[in-house]
């Protein structure tokens, strides 16, 4: 595997409790019926036409040049289209990823990536990661998915950061993920060639206040990230950037640090306006380069954006045939359709369509009082993306927000299918059954870290605040001395670039991609992972593994049947929305579907540790004072 990988990197590659059962029972929460007026602003039409992309490349092209640092520079829109990639004449082509801390690196460590498919990982991280509420960089991608949160040599023995994982999502294997030449040319989500970026580099753009894309510049020759939150980096690639949002900036209000999470103030960025280098913007024809094709994303020119919330982008509101929630927004393939509607299951559990619409309008209904945290101004109500999935990984239906950022779609599915895979009675087999060898290593691990020869049996029910836990590269989760969860790789060897099964599992679907990027025969299949199929043409794990809080597995008494995923806002209000949303949406279909028995729950996994008592798994955890209409608290207690 490693040769394989190695091989084909160096042409290309990733450019990138509350726990029910141990709290006592309280009075159950009733949400109020949801009213006939709307509670979400929907975003106002606005795109970039091609002048804009031209001037936002022009402002970018003048700093490289003002800092003698030729650069690649992609734009997208807010749904992941490509709008341009610009080379400048004499710009890297490649980039080098950060290497394993001992230097015994593998996956996608110390490797050569195309520094064209960098920076569309860029951009598409600034458009996807923001929202109306909340404008986000690949600097603050940084801060929020490193093994301590903040980074920083003084920050050891904090936990992870809540988005620890996320960097593998929006995979180019992806089912969920449009792709570029096929199908209506401009719906979304897009997929991006490597994942999401934690290299600075990338911004959100805005017009009219308003989220319209992201660019992306690589021009240093490193993709990396930024281990350490207290200095100020003189970053190339985000001076460059930056340069390319004036008059597209982000509103001051919005941005990364006017946001908190823990009490820790998010990055924005370094780079400032002050900083700037450049003196005049010349014309976009005077620059010297131009524009290139990258295959499977652009077909060398430069197109407009599409505004998003049309059925043109993919995205737009639903009917009330799909969902009686009048906010609620679908995923459409450009010609009216719904790509997932609401649906029967197609296992043996048999999730019916009438509690698949319960499920999802419960969770969206918990979301709409929801007190959002990463979003302005305070007290704006939470925007995510619901998934719901049958045992075989089948989408039984996708609800969003008007305003969610995108980027919590495809991980919605992905945490819907983790945690009713690691639930099943066939997980620990299915993985044995991969062609990798160091994937099918991770069953071994954990059955003994766990001391549980039957682990991934389906014994034990999973979330993926609980399959989290097991990820870390310290366990407890940061506490340094510890040894690593047993789905992570040891300290020593973790970075962004390697997280373990997670990265493992996908590898080969990488590679085969990036292959065809540089002119191979055949792209990966729109289907990660190598796992056998759960069904003919279907596996478990079709868009990859999540390992960052907000999901349940669903049941019917003791059942396995399905799973909820969440994303979008604060890890612990996807928590909640998932975990109340399978509780309200089974008391509303009345047929015995909910969450997992609390005798099953993962907080029932007690793990041994040297000088330690034990140290239980969370399944989930909800924050205080959650809802905007009541003030309750400890709303996740007795269920």
């Amino acid at each position: 595997m490693r040769a394989l990988v190695t091989s084909v990197t160096t042409l290309a590659f990733l450019l990138s409790s509350c726990g029910g059962s141990d709290s006592p029972p309280s009075a159950a929460v009733t949400p109020p019926a949801p009213t006939s007026s709307a509670r979400y602003a929907v975003p106002a039409a606005e795109s970039l036409n091609v002048t804009d992309v031209q001037t936002i490349i022009a402002g970018a092209a003048a700093e490289a040049t003002a800092r003698s640092l030729p650069a690649i520079i992609a734009v997208t829109d807010r749904v992941g289209n490509v709008l341009a990639v610009y080379a400048m004449t004499g710009a890297r082509t490649t980039a080098i990823t950060t290497p394993a801390p001992n230097g015994d690196s593998i996956d996608i460590q110390n490797q050569t990536v195309p520094a064209g498919g960098g920076a569309i990982a860029k951009a598409i991280t600034g458009a996807y990661l923001s929202s109306g509420g909340n404008a986000f960089s690949t600097r603050t991608a940084s801060q929020i998915i490193q093994q301590h949160f903040p980074p920083a040599p003084t920050t050891v023995g904090l936990e992870s950061g809540p988005l620890f994982g996320v960097q593998f999502s929006q995979l180019p294997c992806s089912d969920l993920s449009a792709r570029f030449g096929s199908g209506s040319p401009m719906i979304g989500p897009k997929r991006s060639p490597l994942g999401l970026a934690a290299d600075p580099g990338g911004f959100p753009l805005y017009k009219n206040g308003v989220l319209v894309g992201g660019i992306g510049v690589m021009a240093d020759g490193i993709y990396g990230f930024d281990s350490n939150i207290l200095d100020v980096d003189n970053d190339e690639d985000e001076f460059i950037a930056l340069a390319g949002t004036v008059g597209f900036d982000a509103p001051d209000t919005i941005r990364a640090e006017r946001i908190s999470i823990d009490g820790t103030t998010l990055r924005y960025s370094d780079a400032t306006i002050e900083g700037l280098r450049r003196t005049t913007v010349p014309a976009f024809a005077s620059i010297a380069g131009g524009v290139v094709p990258v295959r499977g994303y652009s077909a060398g020119a430069i197109i407009a954006g599409i505004v998003y919330g049309t059925e043109a982008s993919g995205i737009r509101p639903a009917t009330t045939v799909e969902f009686a929630n009048r906010d609620a927004f679908v995923l459409s393939d450009g010609g009216g359709a719904n790509r997932f509607p609401v649906r029967g299951a197609t296992d043996s559990g048999a999730i019916t369509a009438v509690e698949a619409r319960a499920l999802l309008e419960e969770a969206f209904t918990i979301m709409s009082r929801a007190r959002a945290q990463i979003r302005q101004p305070l007290d704006s109500r939470a925007q995510v993306s619901i998934s719901l999935v049958d045992t075989n990984g089948v989408v039984l239906g996708i609800i969003r927000a008007p305003d969610a950022p995108i980027f919590g779609t495809d991980v919605s599915l992905q945490k819907a299918r983790t945690a009713t895979f690691f639930s099943s009675a066939t997980a620990g087999s299915t993985l044995l059954a991969d062609p990798s060898t160091d994937v099918q290593a991770f069953v071994g691990k954990l059955r003994a870290f766990l001391s549980d020869p039957t682990a991934l049996t389906g014994k034990s029910a999973f979330t993926d605040r609980a399959n989290g836990n097991l990820s870390r590269p310290y366990f407890p989760d940061g506490e340094v001395s510890r040894p690593n969860g047993p789905f992570s790789r040891p300290i020593a060897q973790f970075n962004p670039f390697s997280t373990g099964l997670q990265s493992a599992l996908v590898l080969t679907n990488l590679g085969q991609h990036l292959a065809f990027v540089n002119g191979g025969p055949a792209d990966t299949p729109q289907r990660c992972t190598f796992i056998p199929d759960a069904v003919p043409g279907q596996n478990r794990l079709q868009n990859g593994i999540q390992i960052f809080p907000g999901s349940v597995p669903i049941y019917r008494g003791s059942i396995l049947v399905g799973g909820l995923g969440v994303s979008g806002d604060g890890i612990d209000q996807d928590d909640m929305i998932a975990f109340l949303g399978a509780h309200n949406g089974g008391t509303r279909a009345g047929t015995g579907i909910g969450n997992a028995p609390a005798s099953i729950r993962a907080d029932q996994i007690v793990v041994a540790l040297p000088n330690s008592p034990g140290v239980r798994l969370r399944y989930i955890s909800c924050p205080f004072a959650p809802f905007l209409d009541t003030g309750e608290n400890n709303v996740c207690q007795g269920y």
